[in-house]
This record gives C-alpha cells, structure tokens and sequence, in this order.
C-alpha cells in the first residue's frame, strides 16, 4: 500500500508544504494507520526524510500528523536513513563486501556504505530528481540538452562526496524502480548500467511523461522526474567506478521494520551497529 505524493517536489528551494498539501499528507498517514490497527498492528511507526527536512512548515506538519493519527512523526537525519536503508537491502544479515546503497529522491540523495571490514558510514546531499527536474527541464518531454544540464550538474554535486571504492552499488527507492520499468533487460535482472541507462532516456525522450506512465504503469508524477534520476544514476556509476547498479526492492521501510522489531525503543542510537547485521 503506497501513494505517490510528490512531496520534494513541492517543498524544493525552502518552500512550505502548505495547508493542502499538509492536509493531503495527513490524510494518506491517517489512512495507514487506520489499516494497520484494523490488521491488528499494536505499534506503528512513521518517519518523515527529506521533504520534511527541509520544509519551512515542518513543525506544523509533525505536529499535524501526530495530533490526526496519534502516532509521532520521527523526522531522520541523512544518516538515519541511509542507515535504515542498508538494513531493508541485506535484511538484517551480516554484510560480507563493501556496498554502497543509494536511495535517489525527490530532493535529496541519502548514501550508506558498509563492508564487513569498516564502520557503516552515511551521507546525504542534496542531489534529487525534482530538484534537478525544476532547475533545468522547461519541456515535456526533456530536451537532449536539459538532460545533459541536469547530468552535469549530478556530476558537479557529487564531486564533494565520499571517496570509496565499492564492490557493489545498490539502488533503491522509487527512481531506480521505476527506471528498470522502462527496459524490459532491465526488468530480468534487475540492474542499471551505463548503456541501458542511455536506452532509458532514449524511451523517455520519445514521450511525454503522461504518455510513458500509462505505457509502462508508472505514477504520471514519477514519470516526470525519471529522466533526472536516470542522469543521477548514471553520475554515481561514473563517480564510483562502477559499471553497474543493482536495484533492490527492499528499502528504508523494509529496515525500520526489522530495526525497530529487533531493537525496540533504542533503535535510533543503534543505527550504525545494525547496519553491519545482526541476523543469522
């Protein structure tokens, strides 16, 4: 059960939510947790990421949420989620090779590196698909030139990041999912690589985004920002030396399940330890 809201979309540039956009939030979260009481659930859990952070309403929009659900709103750091994410991807088990796991959103991008040998480290920047998609894209669909802005300004962002050497990148989150939609190769394996990632825009290059949602079963509002999530995978494979991206379906929620399950109350000053595993 999901819904596609578009949130780093409409807080992009310190924006507010807004009343409307607060109250359709609201609704979608009183939804969920109605669904989950009725399915028996004794503790639910709600965490806010990167819209959140960064909306200039985002006291209201906690306050709101508890207040219409009774249940908190934990907003995460970077790290926070990173972390919860590397935990969705390995399922808890311990890690045997260095990994990057990127989760490529609307306003930001959240990185977790973890290796059998080394401390799980993470990072965030401020590298998004709506945040490139409302800097550089005026046509439906993009321009060759508007990708290449928008991939040259991927490349520019993470210039800054982390040194690694990785022996496996693995992508999750919305853009890396749906982008594997639009190739039926990718479809098999699950994998992104630099020339499937060009035969990726050439698809959406084709279309415009109301039209290739429909054709690939893609939420319309998605659509519009894949082909800056393309350019953004395509900059990480570049910058990490890695010829591949391996998407996973299992993600952050994925990992506050089994992080909060396993570590109860304490699960946020636990983060950096679960991330190495602890299941067998």
């Amino acid at each position: 059960m999901s819904v596609f809201l578009g949130l780093g979309d409409a807080v992009h540039d310190g924006r507010s939510l807004g009343t409307a956009g607060r109250a359709q939030l609201v609704s979608a979260l009183t939804g969920y947790a109605t669904t989950a009481r009725e399915l028996g659930a004794t503790a639910i859990t709600f965490l806010g990421t990167e819209p959140i952070r960064q909306a200039v309403d985002a006291a209201r929009i906690v306050h709101e949420v508890g207040r219409a659900t009774g249940v908190p709103l934990t907003v995460l750091s970077h790290e926070e989620e990173a972390y919860l994410t590397i935990i969705g991807v390995t399922e808890g088990l311990p890690v045997e090779h260095d990994a990057l796991v990127v989760d490529i959103g609307g306003g930001s991008s959240e990185f977790g590196l973890v290796g059998p040998e080394r401390a799980a480290t993470a990072w965030g920047l401020r590298l998004g698909s709506a945040r490139l998609t409302a800097r550089h894209v005026e046509h439906d669909p993009p321009s060759t030139e508007e990708v290449a802005a928008m991939a040259g300004e991927a490349r520019q962002l993470l210039d800054p990041a982390p040194p690694a050497a990785p022996r496996e990148i693995v992508g999750v989150g919305g853009t890396a999912s749906n982008l594997v939609k639009l190739l039926p190769e990718a479809m098999v394996d699950r994998t992104l690589t630099p020339a499937r990632l060009d035969a990726i825009q050439r698809v959406l290059a084709a279309e415009p985004a109301e039209a290739a949602a429909l054709r690939h079963g893609i939420n319309p509002l998605r659509a519009r920002l894949l082909p800056a999530g393309g350019a953004i995978v395509g900059a990480i494979l570049q910058r990490y030396g890695v010829d591949r991206m391996r998407v996973s379906d299992a993600s952050l929620r994925e990992g506050a399940i089994l992080a909060v399950h396993h570590a109860g109350a304490s699960w946020r000053d636990r983060l950096p330890d679960l991330a190495h595993g602890w299941r067998t």
